[in-house]
């Protein structure tokens, strides 16, 4: 099976890019399934309302992912009225199955997983346990997690722990596409993180000046999105028959 995974979209301007790069992208890589972070979609660049969600459906997205952000601008009522538009399923505010989208394509059945950490992020429910509790109900035998994290060593430990149970784990949240793509011993492919689709003239997508303003006084500053033209970061995926990953491939293409 090939999956196609997107990184955090950013803004307004994001989605454009998106628009522009996603079709190309998914005939390049003749994906059977898309997913795309969506969660800072929204003009202000963090959150996601009904209308972000449709523009990233429009681009051709089949699953929509969030993360920390949420709720920033929207209610639960998003996620329990559209089943392929997920957040983090161990938010202490989140629904049962608002955090799990199991997609029939026919020939191939899909079970996309949305969880937060909780290392330097809001404590929700433990990313861990809550893995565990899901995987007692999924079925098929390809299994994508997105894991919205901020630790490095916290998407590691939950890679490896996840490690041939899912055929997945795509790290979301840093907005920076890491260097590590890889098969873990067991079948489970991995990345830290699949980047943004944003402005490459940005501070992960934001304008350049506010990002410094706000890093050099530590005052609140109102962010926001960096126009122009940008990049698309993501990962391809392959997997066989028993839902093992058997090739991994970054994604950074300019739009």
């Amino acid at each position: 099976m090939k999956i196609l995974f997107i990184g955090d979209v950013v803004g307004a301007n994001g989605v454009e890019i998106l628009q522009k790069g996603l079709p190309i992208l998914k005939r390049k890589y003749n994906c059977d399934i898309c997913i795309v972070n969506g969660e800072n979609s929204n003009e202000s660049g963090t959150g996601m309302t009904r209308k972000d969600a449709d523009s990233i459906f429009a681009c051709g997205a089949d699953v929509i992912t969030g993360g920390n952000h949420s709720m920033r601008r929207t209610s639960i009522d998003l996620y329990t009225e559209n089943e392929y538009i997920l957040c983090p399923a161990n938010l202490l505010y989140s629904e049962y199955g608002c955090g799990v989208a199991n997609v029939d394509l026919g020939r191939f059945q899909v079970c996309v997983i949305n969880l937060i950490g909780i290392a330097f992020i809001e404590n929700h429910r433990n990313p861990f346990w809550e893995l565990d509790k899901i995987l007692k109900s999924v079925e098929c035998k390809t299994i994508i997690v997105d894991f919205h994290a901020e630790s490095t060593a916290e998407k590691y430990a939950f890679a490896n722990y996840a490690d041939g149970r899912v055929s997945a784990v795509i790290g979301t949240h840093t907005h920076v596409q890491t260097n590590d793509e890889q098969i873990l011993p067991k079948g489970t492919g991995f990345i830290s993180d699949a980047g943004a689709v944003c402005a490459d003239n940005s501070v992960l997508g934001v304008q350049v000046e506010l990002a410094i303003e706000k890093q050099k006084y530590l005052k609140p500053v109102h962010f926001k999105v960096a126009p122009g033209d940008g990049h698309i970061n993501g990962v391809f995926i392959e997997t066989d028959q028993n839902g093992k990953t058997i090739k991994i491939e970054k994604i950074h293409t300019k739009f």
